[in-house]
């Protein structure tokens, strides 16, 4: 008989029993003089000594300010220093930090204030075409528990760190207290906020950091967003609970700036996801930066292609480079390459279990484990595991069985050696360069659009971003079809700019089951090659 589809991380290093507090402190006792974070685009630069005291004061005002345990402080920004500060002084007392996409729009923004129940909100003044202030002030009206808003680079921030307390006192806190709501696309029509707690997220940047062999020697180069998990847990946590050291090469990801920033700062590790690494190849004087200091960094979100990552190990310096597979409910990673591994391990798989955790594939209809080497759905369960879903005991019991096995919805296939393929979706998830989007709330949001009687979105392949955004429509009045440009018009300022359909088909009809649903993978089909 086969062996079964199931392998466990058994490892001789523990799991860490510490608040993100605590183990702060730990670094800043060890390491107070090594840098902890540094921002290329303003110079500045925070020892861990300097970090742990901003910290510190700003966790003291936030208690000033009336945030107690347990209370929602949400955060809608892009990357920037202050926006590690507010990670890790929310986590000190015990309050619940929201993360929230920078892309997100009024819809999506005033939907998220409230399902959290958002008391304090930090937030960006600007940022390319969105201003920051100006949405806030048009929800703030519909958000009834909201009631202070600080803006990065702007008085409201010097004003709140001003009524610090030195000495106040702080909570009793448990490692298992949550302290992150990180909303994922839903496939209900609304995002679902993954709860996570310090014993999460910290034990997942840790391990992933050891993995990657990471010491105080070390200086990630996170150009990332930190409102996901890529960012704040496998960058902020790895490098703090390490000694190592966090650089902020840009507010959001550029090519150039991240190639300055890692040559600069003599970076020893980079992340990304594969499109981001292409951009970052494919710059006309990639030749002329010096990467010499890289050793290794992760790439995850989507399969790498193998000639990039050929490029990334032999061009970049990057022969540790590490894939990742994870979702934000678990707190992400549950798979990882390692630093030995050939390059077919690392363009044909996500890796093996990491330390701690426990993965299994499944029939999707019984439930039952599959031999090595058959498709099923790819389970895990751990200390990773999500504490639920924020306020939704029935959307969280769909994804967390009994067993406390998180269900991914991936179809995947394990390996004899217990390395992992990913082979599908059981649902109808898209990802298009690295985001995950689900189409029900596409399609629920397009069905307000007056001229759209029925909207069905799927992905198709697209050469840069794996996938993009196809709404298939069925018109109100045959006679006066919606257009492409009237799509994006709807769709503009109100929906993440990552969620907009980028192609429209007008259809008379779609084709369904013998049950009545709308064979979407037809649709992929057809129109894949347009």
């Amino acid at each position: 008989m086969s062996e079964l589809s199931y392998t466990h991380g058994a490892s001789t290093t523990v799991l860490l029993g510490d608040t993100i507090g605590a183990n702060l402190d730990r670094a800043v006792a060890a390491w107070p003089d090594r840098e902890a974070l540094v921002d290329v685009p303003s110079g500045r630069r925070w020892t861990y000594a300097r970090f742990g005291a901003d910290v510190e004061e700003l966790a003291s005002a936030l208690l000033a300010a009336g945030v107690a345990k347990g209370d929602r402080v949400g955060i809608w920004a892009v990357n920037c220093p202050e926006w590690v500060l507010v990670q890790y002084a929310t986590a000190r007392i015990g309050a619940i930090m929201v993360n929230i996409n920078p892309a997100y729009r009024t819809h999506e923004v005033e939907y998220v204030l409230n399902q959290a129940g958002v008391s304090l909100l930090f937030a960006s003044l600007s940022h390319k075409t969105s201003d920051y202030r100006a949405m806030v002030d048009q929800v703030r009206g519909r958000c009834p528990q909201l009631r202070e808003v600080v803006y990065f680079g702007d008085p409201s921030w010097e004003t709140l760190l001003g009524r610090a307390t030195p000495g106040a006192p702080y909570p009793e806190l448990s490692c298992d207290d949550p302290i992150n709501i990180q909303y994922t696309s839903g496939t209900t029509g609304f995002p679902k906020g993954a709860t996570l707690s310090h014993h999460n997220i910290l034990n997942n940047g840790y391990f992933v950091g050891e993995l990657l062999a990471y010491s105080e020697q070390d200086r990630i180069c996170v150009p990332v967003p930190f409102y996901h998990c890529f960012g704040m847990v496998m960058g902020n946590l790895a490098a703090t609970s390490h000694g190592a050291c966090i650089v902020v090469p840009a507010p959001s990801f550029d090519p150039k700036a991240t190639l300055e920033a890692v040559q600069r700062e003599r970076c020893t590790s980079l992340y990304g996801v594969p499109t981001m690494f292409i951009a970052e190849l494919n710059l006309p004087d990639f030749a002329t930066y010096d990467l010499s200091s890289l050793r290794t960094g992760i790439m995850a979100g989507s399969p790498c292609p193998v000639e990039v990552m050929k490029r990334v190990v032999a061009e970049m310096h990057m022969e540790e480079v590490s894939i990742c597979y994870g979702m934000t409910e678990t707190s992400p990673v549950s798979l990882q390459t390692r630093r030995d591994d050939d390059l077919e391990h690392r363009t044909g798989t996500v890796g093996r279990v990491l330390p701690h955790i426990e993965v299994k594939i499944v029939d999707p209809v019984t439930g039952v484990t599959r031999p090595r080497g058959e498709a099923g759905e790819l389970c895990t369960r751990g200390y990773s595991v999500m504490l639920g879903y924020w306020n939704e005991p029935e959307k969280t019991a769909e994804a967390v069985d009994s067993g406390r096995w998180m269900h991914t919805g991936d179809l995947a296939v394990m390996r004899e050696d217990g390395y992992v393929e990913i082979v599908g979706r059981i649902k109808d998830m898209i990802i298009r360069g690295g985001e995950n989007i689900y189409p029900r709330e596409i399609e629920e949001f397009l069905y307000g659009h007056p001229k759209i009687r029925d909207v069905q979105v799927v992905g198709v392949p697209h050469e840069r971003y794996g996938e993009e955004v196809l709404a298939c429509v069925i018109p109100r009045d045959p006679a006066d079809p919606l257009t492409l440009d009237e799509l994006h018009a709807f769709c503009d300022g109100r929906l993440a700019h990552y969620k907009i359909p980028s192609r429209l088909r007008i259809l008379d009809s779609f084709p369904m089951t013998v049950s009545g649903k709308v064979r979407k993978v037809e649709l992929r089909e057809k129109y894949a090659a347009d």
